[in-house]
């Protein structure tokens, strides 16, 4: 069930109707329904790993929390460790590793092809394991107390809105929201109407007609030369930052409209200066959970910084193995942490040197800075995007040895120019004025002629794309 689905606008507004004239706890019971509804849409055989993944965390918590054995309570992490890590590794990644095992074992004359399984990747299973794992490593740490409720907890797990593609969140941040009544208020609602709408904006508008070019050129690329294909880099750069924030503006709206506050999970990343202020913009909900949970339990920064660098790299290679069992993903996260590696040897040349600069940079330069990290954010998008090491490796040759502005290229580019500048220039005003929401504070008259203008776009791409793009589109990281 697609958020920009006919079936999702009826399921919640079912939902929603029935949610404003119940009281508190019979609102979590109709949510807990509805959530389990919304993930058996789409396979309800694997309804049973979201249970069992609950249940064993809810009674390993509690285990955790009365051991006063150092030793039991972290057997009893291990369990909780293990079962969720070993259903992911098994689903996500058995099949990945089989097919590297063949590739090696036929060098010897051995065919392992019965260890097959082709298993069914269950959807959302990245997201809700590192969910439920943080809320037995928070009460290991001491930094939450158990859930009493196991309706509470698994209400938490499951919520809908974020459960298939996030935000990340945190029991300690979502607990406290399920167990305590929650205020609908007028301001709620309207963000929560904007960030919906503007969620659905990015990824009908942008997005999916960012993907055909992306498509197009990907799927035939040795038929374009140097321009097509990198403007289809930049173009997956576009469709894979609109088509994801935007799923998590309509997670968080329709999450503001029943009264919940989910994290903010993008903000402006592509107006990062360097890979460090990347992270802190993008997919911030994985981000801060590698680093609270991994890099940090790796030893962070404390032991020097042969160590530090190496925790990077450890912390950014499995974050890429999270996002797909393909050896390009492991690239891509390589090529991430080798760019912090990089960022944090320059910044600490810098503070030696005395030439760490004194102040931010002035509107004009952190964009330049911004621009020029754009293009090393989008050779990573090429590697993520790629179905193979030898494809990045053509684009790069075909990009760096035959590049020409040929009149297909010229109307690709003409394609993606009309799709991203407006997106460009209302995050130029969200980022001069620091705030996501800058466009509830304008004036009546912008607002209805901004919005007269995205209606007036928004159909003509559907007018002249429609037939291409069919029915409506799933979201690039449920494949995670």
């Amino acid at each position: 069930m697609l958020f920009n689905s006919p079936q999702f606008f009826v399921f919640f507004t079912i939902v929603y109707l029935l949610y404003l004239n119940l009281p508190h706890r019979a609102q979590n019971g109709l949510l807990l329904v509805a959530s389990y509804v919304f993930y058996g849409w789409w396979d309800w055989r694997f309804l049973g790993l979201l249970f069992f993944s609950t249940t064993v965390d809810f009674f390993v918590a509690r285990r955790i929390a009365a051991a006063s054995d150092p030793v039991r309570r972290r057997r009893w992490l291990l369990v909780s460790l293990a079962t969720g890590l070993g259903l992911l590794g098994f689903f996500k990644y058995y099949d990945f590793f089989v097919d590297s095992l063949e590739l090696g074992l036929r060098g010897f004359g051995v065919d392992p092809a019965w260890l097959h399984l082709d298993l069914v990747l269950p959807i959302g299973i990245s997201f809700y394991t590192f969910q439920s794992l943080s809320y037995t490593i928070d009460v290991y740490r001491g930094q939450l107390r158990p859930s009493r409720n196991f309706f509470d907890l698994a209400l938490v797990v499951s919520l809908f809105p974020q459960l298939v593609a996030g935000p990340i969140e945190r029991a300690k941040s979502l607990l406290p929201q399920v167990v305590k009544p929650r205020r609908l208020t007028p301001d709620g609602f309207r963000d929560g109407v904007y960030l919906v709408a503007w969620g659905l904006i990015k990824k009908i508008v942008i997005a999916d007609h960012c993907a055909l070019i992306v498509n197009q050129v990907f799927d035939d690329h040795a038929s374009y030369g140097g321009a097509e294909q990198l403007i289809a880099v930049y173009a997956f750069a576009f469709q894979i930052y609109c088509d994801f924030s935007g799923y998590t503006d309509i997670a968080r709206g329709i999450a503001k409209l029943m009264g919940f506050e989910l994290m903010l999970n993008f903000d402006l990343p592509y107006f990062a200066t360097n890979p460090s202020d990347f992270w802190r913009r993008w997919h911030i909900s994985l981000s801060t959970w590698l680093r609270d949970y991994l890099y940090i339990s790796l030893g962070g920064n404390r032991r020097g910084s042969f160590l530090t660098y190496r925790n990077l790299m450890i912390t950014m290679v499995l974050g890429g193995l999270w996002h797909g069992a393909k050896w390009t993903m492991i690239l891509w996260g390589a090529y991430h942490g080798l760019l912090l590696v990089a960022h944090r040897l320059f910044t600490e040349w810098r503070s030696r040197t005395g030439r760490a600069p004194r102040r931010e940079p002035r509107l004009l330069a952190h964009l330049a800075l911004a621009a020029l990290y754009f293009q090393l954010t989008s050779f990573g998008w090429l590697i993520f995007r790629a179905e193979s090491v030898g494809q990045v490796v053509d684009f790069v040759r075909t990009i760096a040895t035959s590049f020409a502005l040929t009149p297909r290229a010229e109307e690709l580019f003409a394609r993606l120019a009309l799709l991203t500048a407006p997106l460009v220039a209302f995050e130029l005003l969200q980022f001069k004025a620091n705030d996501l929401l800058v466009w509830l504070r304008l004036r009546p008259a912008w607002q209805v002629a901004s919005a007269l203008y995205l209606a007036a776009a928004s159909f003509a791409y559907w007018i002249l794309f429609q037939s291409a793009l069919g029915t409506a589109q799933e979201f690039i990281y449920f494949q995670f």
